[in-house]
């Protein structure tokens, strides 16, 4: 008789001045929580914050502290001089994960505009989304086959690989 394992828990926060603002809706967010949940993970926080550097590594550094799961960021990955959300990742980021930041990239054309990364931050996975609601939830599918395997080989303190 084998154990049920619980749910993986997972955070979502969208970086995005226009939602912080008021002049977009968060459509990414919602999206991200909604596929998260039917994926089978507990979402345990959905954030917004304002684009830049600083703001997505502080926000990061609070949702991965003490958390063992799975953080997915929404907006700032393209080219316009906002999008910051790779270079506060960076700055918490201790190990990459570029196959999954490749894999993301390769779902969709236009996924090669992204410069998203994934990274591990103590027991966390971060990846980091395109904020389109369809580039999020498309990126977040080519990887979220093997992030359950991830997070359990993230978190085994005693696994024989």
């Amino acid at each position: 008789m084998s154990a049920t394992l619980p749910p993986q828990q997972a955070k979502v926060l969208t970086c995005s001045d226009g939602v912080i603002h008021g002049t977009r809706e968060d459509k990414s967010g919602a999206a991200l929580v909604e596929h998260l949940t039917n994926a089978g993970f507990d979402v345990v926080e959905q954030r917004v914050i304002a684009d830049g550097t600083d703001n997505v590594a502080a926000a990061l550094t609070e949702m991965t502290d003490q958390f063992a799961g799975l953080v997915v960021s929404t907006g700032g990955t393209g080219f316009a001089p906002r999008d910051q959300t790779p270079e506060g990742t960076r700055c918490v980021i201790e190990r990459d994960a570029p196959g999954l930041a490749e894999a993301m990239r390769l779902c969709n054309p236009l996924g090669r505009l992204s410069r998203g990364l994934a990274g591990i931050r103590g027991n966390a996975i971060i990846v980091n989304t395109p904020g389109s609601t369809t580039g999020c939830v498309e990126q977040l599918d080519a990887i979220l086959d093997v992030l359950p395997h991830a997070l359990r080989l993230l978190h085994d303190a005693d696994n024989t690989h």
